[in-house]
């Protein structure tokens, strides 16, 4: 498959070389220059980041490290590209959904010993569930520095505008489920503001549907990943309510409108908690986080994670696994939960998330952060996810149309997408 053979491309990491004299006699020093490429260009993200990159260089202070940003929408085919293309970044984030790509390829370097070695950093509070994705023979391959659940953030100034009930009224009542949710979406798509958005779906990344369709005990495949569960009776069930709600209700902003929730122009959101710092810090509206509403299979969470990766073909990869070390011991992880959430146990906790999330109540953080981590599953991943998600995305093309035949085109995806799975 070309989008592995890709990943198993070996390529020189940046180097450069200083030589400084001192006393008459020319002494040589390596002045390393770590890239590493993420997808956020978010600036408390990468304001965050360069701090820790500064503590870094004071006990290293011939390694400077730089973040590369890449467009979210098209990251992981840069990512592959610049491998493929010899300018493979010593470090990169990686989504889960080419996890097992990049782990099963060859592509990373192996990352256990140096955690293990780094003083203070207690790779063993970390969970075995946690590092699944990231983990072959034993090793470690990138470290899940983001295990971030998904929520609804809430605009309840639009909600209450049009006369719906409130996310947290619905909770309240017990009946904060996925059709009284896209009730309360309708009503204020009918005020001319958008209902609910599955931020970064779009209509083409379907896997960020998964926080949807869990909720019917839906998945794409099984959990060995050798067959195509698309096409049985929850999925077919799960669209067909996704179906209703974009062309029927008009609770979902259909293909081609585009709705920002954080600019106060929708009544909902689903996203991960690291999307709290795009709210408005001037004229903000009244708003929440919530966890997903409850489906027909009852309460579920989901997890999105990234990890941290070294390139194997980078020529600094040891000084990357180092400051890889460095950029998640107790401390900084600490620092990154702001954002991210920390799969370490002794972070999840609410007084230290409170203390990191500011904007964050204490219920919140406890009945969507800390329970959202502890029962969600993980985003679906695959090997040769590109290709599979690049199939089910052309084919789903057939089901975002008012008069569509939701069943036959799952039953049309199986056929194409089985035999990849199989591989």
């Amino acid at each position: 498959m070309l989008y592995q053979r890709t990943l198993k491309t070996t390529a020189c990491a940046l180097a450069i070389l200083g030589t400084f004299a001192l006393g008459g006699t020319a002494l040589a020093q390596d002045a390393v220059n770590l890239r590493m490429t993420i997808w956020s260009a978010n600036e408390a993200h990468l304001k965050l980041f360069n701090e820790i990159a500064s503590g870094f260089k004071k006990d290293h202070p011939n390694v400077s490290v730089t973040y590369e940003s890449l467009p979210f929408e098209t990251y992981t085919t840069a990512l592959t590209t610049q491998i493929a293309g010899g300018n493979a970044p010593d470090m990169a984030w990686i989504f889960e959904t080419s996890a097992y790509d990049f782990v099963k390829s060859g592509a990373l370097y192996p990352l256990t010993d140096t955690l293990k070695a780094a003083e203070g950093y207690n790779l063993d509070e970390v969970s075995a569930g946690a590092t699944e994705r990231w983990t072959e023979d034993g090793k470690l391959y990138a470290y899940p520095f983001s295990t971030s659940p998904f929520a609804v953030f809430v605009n309840n100034d639009l909600i209450k505008a049009a006369g719906a009930k409130t996310p947290a009224e619905m909770i309240a009542a017990g009946d904060w489920t996925w059709d009284n949710a896209i009730a309360t979406a309708a009503a204020v798509a009918k005020s001319g503001k958008g209902g609910l958005v599955v931020r970064d779906f779009n209509y083409q990344a379907w896997q960020y549907l998964t926080s949807v369709w869990n909720g019917w005990g839906a998945s794409p495949w099984s959990a060995d990943g050798k067959t195509c569960t698309m096409a049985d009776k929850p999925m077919a069930d799960a669209l067909a309510f996704i179906h209703d709600a974009v062309f029927t209700k008009k609770a979902i902003p259909g293909p081609g409108e585009t709705v920002d929730f954080f600019a106060g122009n929708a009544a909902m959101t689903i996203t991960q908690i690291s999307r709290a710092s795009l709210l408005p810090k001037e004229k903000p509206f009244s708003w929440d986080l919530v966890p997903l509403p409850k489906g027909s299979a009852g309460e579920y969470a989901l997890i999105g994670q990234a990890g941290i990766g070294v390139m194997q073909s980078g020529k600094n990869a040891e000084t990357a696994a180092d400051f890889v070390a460095y950029m998640t011991n107790p401390e900084n992880s600490a620092k990154l939960s702001q954002f991210f959430p920390s799969a370490r146990k002794s972070l999840l906790n609410a007084d230290i998330l409170k203390k990191t999330n500011p904007l964050l109540t204490q219920e919140q953080i406890e009945k969507v952060v800390i329970s959202g981590i502890a029962t969600g599953k993980v985003m679906p991943g695959h090997t040769g996810f590109a290709q599979i998600q690049q199939m089910v995305r052309s084919n789903l093309d057939a089901v975002w149309r008012p008069e569509a035949d939701v069943p036959a085109t799952l039953q049309k995806i199986c056929g194409q997408i089985g035999p990849l799975l199989k591989r």
